[in-house]
């Protein structure tokens, strides 16, 4: 007995085409905030993917949880010790110790992608508090295995480093048969989610249905200070506001956030790519991730 398989829809079809020529694959799941049920663009939408940085949504849903029920006060400073200087940006690669309020760690977490502000609040709020978000949501196909200092750890130990290794130097000696076969780079074997449990959680953050309203409100205006103009914001033209969050692994290239038109409309876009080189700088791929969602929000629009 033959399977007959439906034909892919043109909108399918030209996304598809958009990550392929820029030397990708992608995984793609778009839907209008607060429809539910509605029209929606399904590229691989349930397929696993990746988080990468992705999961510091869920981090600052956690935060925004906590600041709420009043379990942590936000001008309340802390520092950001040795132990979480891995280095990138933010206090993650500062030379010293750095005291700072658990306000503007979460703006830093979220806008340049601090790894250090990100588990320095991650290890505040508790492993549990940030499971709860996905229980809560029902994000039943998404899963952390721990926070940016778990991760690293599992790409030290699958390089052959020690605790104390230098994580750049293994890397750079490391060779392209090492990298893909990091655990890191593998769906099941890493934290990860699908493109749908994602825009499932934009949703709610976007719908007051994550947390209180005024968390809600708190989380969407740190989501809209992103710093990061070469993926999601790139596809888009001015006048059109964009809140998200970007993850970057080797391979991986990932965005996910809430486009709002001038007309008041949003759209929930989550974007995950795995392109076929490991260079470091791939501006195709990361501008693929724009072309994608815009193609999407606009084919949503057109219905």
């Amino acid at each position: 007995m033959s399977t007959v398989t439906a034909p892919e829809s043109a909108i399918t079809s030209d996304i598809r085409e958009i990550f392929t020529d820029a030397g990708a694959t992608g995984f793609l799941h778009a839907r209008e905030i607060g429809v539910e049920g509605g029209a929606e663009v399904s590229v691989g939408a349930d397929e696993p993917v990746v988080l990468a940085s992705v999961f510091k949504i869920l981090v600052l849903t956690a935060y925004v949880r906590a600041v709420a029920a009043g379990e942590l006060d936000p001008t309340e400073r802390t520092t950001v010790t040795a132990r979480y200087r891995i280095g990138g940006v933010g206090t993650a690669g500062f030379a010293d110790d750095v005291v700072a309020s658990w306000r503007d760690l979460a703006l830093n977490m979220m806008t340049m992608s601090d790894n250090a502000a990100t588990d320095v609040i991650y290890h505040r709020l508790g492993t549990e508090a940030v499971n709860r978000v996905i229980s809560d949501l029902g994000l039943r196909h998404t899963r952390l295995i721990g926070c940016c200092e778990d991760l690293f750890a599992s790409v030290i130990a699958d390089l052959g480093g020690a605790a104390d290794s230098d994580l750049d130097e293994l890397f750079e000696g490391a060779t392209a048969e090492q990298i893909l076969a990091l655990d890191a780079v593998h769906p099941v074997k890493t934290s990860h989610s699908t493109p749908r449990d994602v825009t499932t959680l934009l949703n709610a953050l976007w719908t007051d249905t994550a947390a209180p309203a005024e968390a809600c409100r708190q989380a969407r205006e740190i989501m809209a200070l992103q710093i990061w103009p070469h993926r999601l914001t790139s596809g888009f033209p001015p006048g059109v506001r964009i809140a998200a969050k970007t993850g970057t692994l080797p391979t991986w290239r990932n965005e996910a956030g809430v486009v709002t038109y001038p007309d008041g409309r949003q759209y929930a876009v989550a974007v995950f790519t795995r392109a076929a080189s490991l260079a470091d700088r791939q501006p195709l791929v990361d501008a693929s991730i724009g072309r994608a969602a815009f193609s999407a929000v606009e084919h949503l629009r057109a219905l």
